[in-house]
C-alpha cells in the first residue's frame, strides 16, 4: 500500500513478467481511536489500557501514516448540534474557491509536464514552488522538533500549506496556512494515544 501511494503505480510481478498499472487515487480512511472507541471522548471513559490503545494504533504503520496528508481527530457531535441546521459553508460557496485553487495549480505546473496539482510535487518541486519566509521556516522547525515529525511529514505539511494558500488565493504561503497544515498532522504527535 505504501509504494502505490508514493509512486502512483501498482507493480505486479508473476512468472518472470512485471506489469505496471496506474494507481493515482485519494485514500480516505477512518478508524476508532481505540478498541472501545472512547479514547479522548469528552463524556465517556475509555476502558482500554494504555498498552491496548498503543497496540491498536500500531496496526497502522508509521510509514503508512506518514503518507496520509491529513489526520484529523473528530470528536462526537452532541444531539442538539445534530438536530439543528448547520451553519457551515455550503458547497456552492466553497466551489469557486476550489476551482480557483485548481486553476492556480494548473498554471503553476503548466511547464512541469508530469504534475498538475500540489500533492504530486517531489521534494525538488517543493523547493521550487513552496518558498517559506523566515517566520514560516521557524514555525515549521519548531513543529518538527516539538512533534517529532518525519522528513516525509515535512514535505506533506508544506504541500498542504501550499494548497491552503491556493484556496486563499495567496501567492505566498503565510504562517496561518502553515499552522493550519500542521494542525492536520494530529496523529503524528508522539503523545497521541499514550
Amino acid at each position: 500500500m505504501r509504494q502505490p501511494m508514493e509512486d502512483r503505480v501498482v507493480t505486479i510481478s508473476r512468472a518472470r513478467t512485471t506489469v505496471d498499472y496506474p494507481a493515482s487515487f485519494m485514500l480516505v480512511a477512518a478508524m476508532n481511536p481505540c478498541p472501545c472507541g472512547y479514547y479522548n471522548h469528552p463524556d465517556k471513559d475509555c476502558v482500554c489500557s494504555p498498552g491496548n490503545v498503543k497496540n491498536y494504533l500500531n496496526k497502522i504503520s508509521g510509514p503508512l501514516m506518514d503518507r496520509i496528508d491529513l489526520h484529523i481527530e473528530v470528536t462526537p457531535v452532541a444531539f442538539d448540534d445534530l438536530s439543528t441546521k448547520s451553519s457551515g459553508e455550503s458547497s456552492d460557496k466553497i466551489r469557486p474557491r476550489v476551482i480557483l485553487a485548481r486553476n492556480i495549480q494548473k498554471d503553476r505546473f503548466e511547464k512541469a509536464g508530469n504534475i498538475y496539482c500540489n500533492s504530486q510535487m517531489s521534494s525538488k518541486d517543493i523547493a521550487n514552488y513552496c518558498m517559506l519566509n523566515s517566520n514560516g521556516q521557524t514555525l515549521l522547525k519548531l513543529a518538527m522538533e516539538k512533534l517529532n515529525l518525519s522528513a516525509r511529514a515535512y514535505d506533506r505539511i508544506i504541500k498542504v500549506s501550499r494548497t491552503i494558500a491556493d484556496l486563499d488565493a495567496s501567492h505566498d504561503i503565510k504562517n496561518d496556512h502553515l499552522a493550519e497544515a500542521i494542525q492536520y498532522r494530529s496523529l503524528d504527535r508522539d503523545n497521541w494515544g499514550s
